[in-house]
């Protein structure tokens, strides 16, 4: 019986260390992104920046009224674009770019960043409005 109560105690000591390494990437993974609905909110009641960092050929499918169109190939030439005194969500086609390109950021100083869950191919795919970009 004894090695069943070890066993029993390593498990919960287990699950214990577990849960505490997970959580705090679980509450970053989730302040560090936000849906689609409320980034659409967000940025249509002017609280935020939307930037659109899919490559131009991919803006040529439509781009959220009022985004702006930074692509990710420019970003590092055009960081003075981005603003730092307001919330910006970056938005790509999936979240995957999106992702990537919040990281790069906060580790260059950038905290008023959040990237897109679902990206432009879920907005389009929920028939939201879409313009095409000035030439």
């Amino acid at each position: 019986m004894k090695n069943f109560d070890r066993r029993a105690a390593w498990a919960r000591a287990f699950a214990l260390l577990t849960l505490a390494l997970v959580l705090p990437l679980t509450s970053m993974a989730q302040s560090a992104s936000v849906s689609l609905e409320q980034a659409r909110q967000e940025h249509e009641a002017g609280h935020a920046l939307l930037v659109d960092i899919r490559e131009p050929e991919e803006h040529a499918n439509g781009v959220a009224p009022g985004a702006q169109l930074l692509p990710m190939r420019q970003l590092p030439a055009r960081l003075a674009e981005l603003p730092r005194d307001r919330p910006v969500l970056l938005i790509c086609n999936t979240q995957n770019r999106s992702r990537a390109t919040y990281e790069a950021l906060r580790e260059r100083g950038w905290t008023n960043l959040r990237f897109v869950n679902g990206g432009m191919s879920e907005w389009s795919r929920r028939a939201w409005p879409m313009s095409r970009p000035a030439r």
